[in-house]
């Protein structure tokens, strides 16, 4: 059997009908190798054979019973029932909506079989309703064992699948292994077909530090950093080295009303080397909340347009990217530079002048959304692309970004999500890393309070007076649970409450909001329209919101670590002090004692990252998710740790070597192959 028969479709497999297929595809298991990938999570023991005077209410159990009688009422509705009995007791079984010619086959008057399900008492007698297996004396070792326990949705019983994938697991070809055995030996792995075969059939699944779990973690990780080490091979192509001037960009950093930090020198410095190198650049600048990545940009931007060059300025959203657009319009004050604004709102005939203008190259700096990258946009020299929150793209985006922007174009990406030391590589291996560690020098640190919900009442006349002083506040509501509506209501009663005690000063903030409205409520507050922000959702990253020096954050302990450092960078922003209070729920559990003084001892949102990771562990990071930075299925950066390294060094060892054809099949089995447009095996 060839081995694309993994990557057939499932319904391919006997037994799988478009019925079937459905209810699969709600698991998201559309192809043979998802079978192959979704691991059982736990077991049903059906091991023991139990004597009817021995069951329990409620268990699964396992009996070996004689068929004594079949008892099929004519009444509608009532259920089939067969009287079944050992030397100790009598049992019912029971079934509803079934055949009776099925049944009389499935149950010979008379005869001894196996039947496994769940206990339960009824009338004064045991009874198991619709039992899992039903099966002769001879075939009672397929029944009688720990059985693997799938994740399954509605419309797939545990009998069913378990039938599929067996017949999956015994039919996969023999792979011919992308490690040698001395590699699988020496780092506690095991050879690729053996592993899925223990992973299925043993207790294997449940235990990620077996060799057969760390093995397939170590070939996803593998194929991860595959994908990214093309992907920079494919980017940082030969390019013509840029002839930077730095007079400019030096006469702007003297007039700016601040001093660049060291660690904004150093990372400024990399980028104008890379510039000037022959290779393109493809580097992300990961600077904690309000470090000063923009301006950074901005001066990197400047050298390229005095080196002859277009550049473009990317935002995730309208408001985050106008904030760019006044900014740069500050300070990269010159008439030679013609700065222009555009996003899917910019209406027909402003949207057309700016088009020509950035073909005939009179236009030197665009800024706006993800539409400065539309097929009718052509700039006439592009030479440098920079993106802020660059986290919404994966590695596909990425690749098609470079590709859009021509061989002379230079890339720069900005991340302020904090990224514990782990798991950098394994997003950003693609591209070279620059860390900007310090806060601005002027930047005060945030007082961080905590207080029990209970003596909420104690904060209004502390509120009343920030707004007096002219200060603004945000106040984020509690997550209650995955529903728009209660986290609608509960932030819309939170609302009403602190409306009534500031008139007219209160905006409210949530999921149902059109897009429109919410934009127009943040320009409201920005504007200083409002004073006080409820919000149920996180707010903009990134936004610079100057008088907004208090932030009150209700459950405090339902967000992640790192979540709750990025809300409290939304305070602060200028030269005043910055305060945030989180409030929470009597009962806090120790890991939330210890995360809340985390938080008030340290400002820093890299190790803020590195303890939240050690505390909830991967799988519990709030807002990993959201941000598409959990990107792995098996692999875990606390309980292995020691593959992430392992699989980068592997990748870079072989990485000049890379025989696409011999990986294809790594990287087709963790749908990675359409990203650098692999397509055969």
């Amino acid at each position: 059997m060839k081995k694309d028969f993994i990557f057939n479709e499932i319904n391919k497999i006997k037994g799988v009908g478009p019925q079937l297929s459905k209810y699969l595809k709600k698991r998201k298991i559309e192809k043979i190798k998802d079978i192959i990938l979704n691991l059982p999570y736990s077991e049903t023991d059906r091991s023991k054979i139990y004597k009817l005077n021995e069951l329990e209410v409620g268990k699964i159990q396992s009996i070996k019973v004689k068929v004594k009688k079949l008892n099929f009422p004519r009444i509608r509705n009532l259920p089939n029932k067969i009287i079944c009995e050992d030397e100790t007791g009598k049992i019912d079984i029971v079934y509803f909506n079934s055949r009776e010619g099925y049944l009389r086959k499935l149950f010979p008057i008379n005869s001894w079989i196996i039947i496994s399900g769940k206990v339960n008492y009824f009338n004064k007698k045991y009874q198991i309703t619709n039992p899992d297996y039903v099966t002769k004396l001879e075939n009672q070792d397929y029944v009688v064992k720990s059985i693997p326990k799938y994740n399954l949705t509605k419309g797939i019983n545990e009998k069913k699948y378990r039938s599929i994938s067996e017949q999956i697991i015994k039919n996969i070809p023999i792979i011919d292994d992308w490690l040698n055995k001395n590699f699988i030996d020496e780092n506690n792995l095991m050879g690729w077909n053996e592993s899925i075969t223990k992973l299925h059939n043993s207790k294997d699944s449940q235990d990620n530090n077996s060799s057969s779990f760390r093995r397939i973690v170590f070939d996803e990780l593998c194929a991860n950093f595959l994908i990214l080490s093309e992907n920079r091979k494919r980017i940082r192509k030969k390019k013509i080295p840029k002839k930077l001037d730095k007079k400019y960009s030096d006469t702007i950093i003297k007039k700016l009303p601040f001093e660049l930090t060291n660690s904004q020198k150093v990372v400024l410095d990399e980028i104008n080397k890379d510039l000037m190198s022959e290779n393109r650049m493809f580097r992300i600048i990961q600077g904690d909340v309000g470090s000063g990545k923009t301006i950074v940009s901005l001066l990197a931007i400047v050298n390229v347009l005095k080196s002859g060059y277009q550049c473009a300025l990317m935002g995730p959203t309208e408001i985050l990217a106008k904030q760019h657009f006044e900014l740069s319009k500050k300070v990269l004050r010159s008439k030679d530079i013609k700065i222009e604004f555009l996003t899917g709102k910019t209406d027909y005939k402003d949207r057309k002048k700016i088009l020509t203008n950035i073909a005939n190259g009179k236009t030197n700096l665009l800024i706006g959304t993800h539409a400065l990258f539309q097929k009718k946009i052509n700039f006439k020299k592009l030479g440098l692309v920079v993106i802020d929150e660059q986290h919404k793209f994966g590695v596909k985006q990425r690749s098609e970004l470079a590709k859009k922007g021509g061989n002379e174009c230079d890339v720069l990406l900005m991340s302020a999500t904090p990224i514990p030391r782990t798991m950098m590589m394994s997003l950003y291996g693609d591209m070279d890393i620059s860390k900007i560690s310090e806060k601005p020098l002027k930047r005060k640190k945030i007082i961080t309070l905590s207080k029990p919900e209970k003596k909420i009442n104690e904060l209004w006349p502390f509120i009343k007076k920030q707004i007096e002083i002219g200060n603004q506040v945000f106040w984020v509501c509690p997550l209650i649970e995955k529903s728009a509506f209660l986290d609608y209501s509960s932030a819309k009663k939170k609302f009403e409450i602190i409306e009534n005690k500031f008139k007219n000063k209160v905006g409210l903030i949530h999921g149902n909001l059109e897009k429109n409205e919410k934009h127009k409520i943040l320009k409201n507050f920005l504007e200083k329209k409002i004073s006080i922000l409820v919000s149920t959702t996180v707010i903009e990253v990134g936004i610079d919101f100057p008088n907004a020096n208090l932030i009150i954050i209700e459950n405090a302990n339902k967000f992640g670590l790192a979540q709750l450092h990025q809300l409290r960078g939304r305070v602060g922003r200028g030269e005043k002090q910055g305060t945030c209070i989180l409030l929470f729920k009597d009962g806090l559990s120790k890991n939330a004692v210890k995360r809340i003084k985390i938080l008030k001892d340290s400002d820093d949102g890299f190790f803020i990252a590195e303890e939240d990771l050690k505390l909830r562990g991967f799988g519990d990071l709030i807002g990993y998710q959201q941000s598409g930075i959990k990107n792995f299925r098996f692999a875990d950066p606390v309980n292995h740790e020691d593959l992430f390294k392992l699989a980068e060094n592997y990748v870079k060892n072989i990485s000049n070597e890379v025989n696409e054809k011999k990986y294809s099949f790594l990287l087709k089995l963790f749908d990675k192959a359409e990203i650098i447009n692999i397509n055969e095996i």
